[in-house]
């Protein structure tokens, strides 16, 4: 399967990769722009726009646009993270031409009116409080403002009350103009969809947006450090991060390798010696994280709060001994988990999107399966205990949400 893509007159890249035997599409517009964009006084201003945006443009209210998707039997929706936003429609390929006219309608001609904002504010407080409820998602939030203290990648997606509140109709109608720019967008699409027919809609209704790329970033700087939240929960949820590394870096798929060596799986140390052995967790697990210059290993247990102390220095002793003896049972492993996860998730059009998206925001072209796996077989053992090692040797960042939550930063 090869993909096509062709940039047009503003910067705009239209990707698309055509999947024989499908009468459905996947189409999303990938914006290079996120959480990290924000100043300090603008917390949760990407994740408000990507709201505020359903509430209506020029030619449809809210309701046209719920009823227009599904009407046809579509689903439309997006997300925020801290790079990027991400608008993605799900049609019969019928339908396609109308998904890109919606997605196209909400970033070019959002209304944001004032009560619209209003009523929207008080949905992001719920979403808000929905998160402070949900010590396994928080714990993370946490982890991320520890390991990035002071800088636009530790604070969190949807902001804060009082952020929140700063915000209004004037601020979200400069951030459309100031960073949804043509040469930070991809529309991408998969399934049943014609590559001329999505390049003739894209300049129809997305080539107005002038050319140029989304405002700068603040560079990542690691920190590491503590933060803990004595909640009164039942299980103590405790994350550790280690400085991982960019997508680019060289290290990247070795990093990932001992990531899901150490705790991808039932079968990893991590969830072997912690779980199956001791008993000292019922979740565990490792993962490697990236955002577009930085990246975090992070180890994560939910354990009894007798136990949180025992499962936080096993499993620290666990990641230092796996960097030390990685075996090449243990990585060849990981290295067939991580071709299956990626190929499975190439096998539906929401997937391809994404990665179509993605590649081309990280690496300025589509990066072909076949390229990726063979990235993942020119890993060493050598090279993936050398990667867990530099990652293990940088400050570490601890967040912990439970009961004695405090017990663990000593």
């Amino acid at each position: 399967m090869n993909a096509e893509t062709t940039i047009l007159e503003n910067g705009l890249t239209v990707a698309t990769l055509h999947m024989p035997g499908l009468e459905t599409a996947a189409v999303a517009l990938n914006a290079d722009v996120g959480a990290r964009n924000e100043t300090a006084g603008e917390n949760g201003l990407a994740h408000l726009f990507e709201h505020m945006v359903f509430k209506g443009t020029a030619s449809r209210p809210a309701r046209t646009i719920a009823e227009q998707i599904e009407d046809v039997g579509g689903a439309l929706n997006a997300w925020t993270s801290r790079d990027t936003t991400c608008f993605h429609a799900r049609v019969l390929a019928a339908d396609v031409p109308l998904a890109v006219e919606l997605i196209s309608d909400l970033v070019t001609s959002p209304l944001f009116a004032d009560a619209d904002l209003a009523l929207e504010r008080e949905v992001v407080l719920s979403e808000i409080g929905e998160a402070l409820d949900t010590p396994d998602d928080l714990v993370f939030d946490h982890l991320q403002a520890t390991a990035f203290t002071a800088q636009s990648l530790g604070r969190p997606i949807l902001g804060t009350a009082d952020s929140l509140a700063a915000l209004s109709s004037a601020t979200l109608r400069h951030w459309q103009q100031a960073h949804y720019r043509g040469h930070g967008l991809v529309l991408a699409a998969a399934g049943k969809v014609d590559h001329a027919q999505l390049v003739d809609l894209a300049r129809r209704h997305l080539g107005g947006i002038p050319a140029g790329r989304p405002g700068p970033i603040e560079p990542a700087r690691w920190t590491g450090g503590a933060r803990t939240d004595a909640q009164r929960n039942e299980q103590l949820h405790l994350a550790l991060g280690f400085r991982g590394f960019a997508p680019r870096a060289p290290e990247i798929d070795a990093a990932r390798l001992f990531a899901m060596a150490l705790g991808g799986g039932m079968s990893s140390r991590l969830f072997q010696q912690l779980r199956e052995e001791r008993g000292l967790a019922y979740s565990v697990s490792a993962s490697h994280g990236v955002h577009a210059d930085a990246g975090m290993l992070n180890i994560y247990t939910a354990s009894r709060p007798g136990d949180a102390a025992k499962a936080r220095d096993l499993a620290l002793e666990i990641a230092h001994a796996t960097a030390r003896d990685l075996s090449p049972a243990e990585l060849d492993r990981a290295r067939a988990q991580s071709k299956a996860g990626m190929l499975m998730a190439l096998e539906t059009p929401g997937g391809i999107a994404d990665w179509l998206g993605g590649s081309i925001l990280t690496w300025g072209r589509v990066l072909t399966a076949a390229e990726l796996i063979a990235q993942l077989d020119a890993v060493t053992l050598e090279q993936a205990r050398a990667a867990g090692a530099a990652m293990l040797a940088s400050p570490v960042a601890l967040a912990a949400v439970g009961p004695k939550a405090d017990k663990l930063a000593a």
